[in-house]
């Protein structure tokens, strides 16, 4: 099968078969009649002989701090539906969280001409900024907020914040934060100050929080929580920076006599299934992982230069903030902020 008999098929010409392939301007009657004599002849374009003809790889680099993880897992859903429609292939790159494996992988997906990148960031050093803005190809980060750069990021002090105020408004009053590392200013520092400002409104002492530092993981939750318990046995309320953290905590809290909610309240951030398997469910702030790939994609095609794809992601993400950062008189970074959502289980 080729485009000459999809024409044919279809009652149009082969530039328009083509035009309709490569995302081209087509008046609606004509693609409704493309598409059917495409799905009723199973045609496929022969994606070798498009790269070769147009010099374009259709490859999408992406890369991920860790791949065993939920947010993770629901981003690369949101990435990968968009970019299928497009006939984009996607290739992986794990860098375990390291700046220098970030920077390798970005070296290599740039030698082997991807058509753009995405990166699910954690930090920005200097030296990484200097090479995601000079990297050759479209790129959007996603999970962080980085000026001179396309991004898609998440309400992350706000939702922090909302949730630290609801435990409040049920009468928790010493209230510890588990969080991670501040180089990554969302998870780390940003959540860290939604918390301290929910009790600094609420007339609570926001400078002295008892706080751990925990790895992404329920281990580290775990040992972080016998910790403060250790130092601050009156803990009556604790706010984690992750849903992977706070599953931790709990453990250490059953482990040691507390209920919860009855003596401790403890929520997290993310929202994925196992919360809704501990025991009691887990209250969290729903981040908008999925909704944010796809958002990053499309912002990419549009780098590109492709026509995105229709429809949405149906999820009912707020999208808070959208806004092109100008940085010179031909030269702009879209950025779009995602919200959240409170939700309230057994556990708070």
């Amino acid at each position: 099968m080729t485009i000459k008999e999809v024409a044919q098929l279809a009652g149009v010409s082969p530039a328009a078969v083509s035009r309709y392939l490569n995302g081209g301007p087509l008046s609606k009657e004509k693609k409704e009649k493309i598409a059917r004599a495409i799905e009723e002849t199973g045609y496929r374009p022969n994606m070798m002989a498009k790269t070769m003809r147009t010099g374009k790889v259709r490859q999408i680099g992406i890369i991920v701090p860790r791949i065993f993880s939920e947010s993770v897992n629901q981003l690369m859903d949101g990435i990968a539906e968009e970019l299928l429609e497009k006939d984009y292939l996607t290739l992986l790159g794990y860098s375990d969280a390291r700046k220098d494996r970030e920077l390798q992988y970005l070296e290599m997906m740039v030698s082997n001409r991807v058509a753009g990148i995405i990166l699910m960031a954690t930090t920005l050093s200097d030296i990484k900024k200097l090479s995601l803005e000079n990297c050759g190809v479209p790129l959007v980060v996603t999970g962080q907020k980085f000026d001179g750069l396309p991004c898609v990021y998440h309400d992350d002090k706000n939702g922090v914040k909302e949730m630290t105020s609801l435990m409040i408004r049920k009468g928790r009053r010493r209230i510890a934060y588990i969080g991670v590392f501040e180089e990554d200013k969302a998870a780390g520092m940003l959540r860290r100050e939604g918390m301290q400002e929910a009790l600094r409104e609420a007339g609570l002492d926001a400078d002295n929080v008892p706080r751990r530092i925990a790895d992404f993981n329920s281990e580290s939750g775990y040992e972080a929580m016998l910790e403060l318990l250790a130092e601050h046995p009156d803990i009556d309320a604790v706010m984690c920076a992750t849903d992977v953290i706070a599953h931790g905590a709990m453990k250490a809290l059953k482990r040691k006599g507390r209920r919860i909610p009855e003596d401790v309240s403890i929520a997290g951030v993310g929202d994925n299934w196992a919360d809704l398997v501990s025991e009691p469910e887990l209250s969290t702030v729903r981040l908008y992982q999925r909704r944010c790939g796809t958002e990053a994609a499309r912002m990419l095609l549009r780098l590109i230069g492709e026509e995105e794809p229709e429809g949405t992601s149906g999820d009912g993400a707020d999208l808070r903030v959208g806004i092109r950062q100008v940085l010179s008189q031909d030269r702009f970074a879209e950025h779009l902020m995602l919200g959240y959502r409170i939700i309230e289980r057994g556990s708070i």
